[in-house]
């Protein structure tokens, strides 16, 4: 029977620092898997590494091609090769995304930098250094607004839409070096991030009922993550797993439009 069990294994957590990258660092460490924390917040990371009791800790802003490749590099240097990448890292300009004639083209241009380019940035170096030891596994972070979006979040929408269709098309390529790419699509998350886009306790309340199970704790999506690093996912290259509690079956619109106004 194929297990979980990651022993031996390097892995890279972007946005590692905090939310699902945090949990995800820890549970890939708990697999058995040496981790390399890459967060815009190099204390965050220091700290979550500390709390892994051993790792790296890398300060990146994945905006930059250059870093994402000496992070590769470093990995492959310091800890001898890299067999798992967790493109994680994202932002959500709440106030600033909108609807299209409301976004100001800079804010634009930053989300799409670090959510989709950001991606394309990691996993560009990332690929022929998992092939040069025999394959790998990438899991890039979407969310559920890329096949059924909110609405007034376009840049974060279309970030996450991008993010889908490069996962898809660069897995086909991927798979001639044996490296698998996939995609997880989230629901709403219990994380920091998120509580800026819902804002208050009346707004978290309606998402979490938007749910057919309520709100996501990070620890669960975490959990996916590990499955699809895993030799128990080698059948999976090019997906898209929804893992969100049903939002995008159950949400309740009506409710969240009427709080949202």
């Amino acid at each position: 029977m194929t297990t979980t069990d990651l022993d031996g294994r390097v892995a890279i957590v972007t946005g590692g620092g905090s939310g699902i990258g945090r949990a995800t660092a820890l549970a890939l460490g708990r697999a058995g898997a040496t981790v390399a924390v890459a967060d815009l917040d190099g204390d965050a990371a220091e700290a979550v590494v500390a709390e892994a009791g051993g790792g790296l800790a890398v300060t990146i802003d994945v905006t930059d091609a250059g870093a994402c490749a000496d992070l590769v590099a470093r990995v492959q240097r310091e800890l001898g090769r890299l067999d798992v990448l967790h493109a994680n890292a994202g932002v959500a300009l709440v106030g600033q995304d909108g609807f299209s004639p409301d976004i100001e083209p800079a804010a634009w241009a930053r989300v799409i930098a670090v959510n989709l380019s950001g991606i394309f940035h990691c996993i560009r170096p990332a690929i022929p250094a998992m092939a040069a030891t025999g394959g790998g596994s990438i899991i890039a972070t979407a969310s559920s607004m890329s096949t059924v979006p909110l609405g007034g979040m376009d840049a974060y929408a279309a970030s996450k839409a991008g993010v889908v269709g490069l996962v898809k098309s660069a897995s086909v390529g991927a798979a001639r070096l044996n490296v698998r790419i996939n995609a997880i699509a989230p629901g709403y998350v219990d994380t920091p991030m998120n509580e800026l886009i819902w804002g208050n306790d009346e707004v978290k309340e309606a998402f979490a009922l938007g749910h057919a199970t309520g709100l996501q704790t990070a620890e669960e999506i975490a959990d996916i993550v590990v499955f699809l690093a895993s030799d128990a996912s080698r059948s999976l290259t090019g997906a898209l797993l929804t893992c969100d509690r049903g939002w995008t079956s159950f949400k309740q619109p009506d409710l969240l439009r009427r709080l949202l106004g």
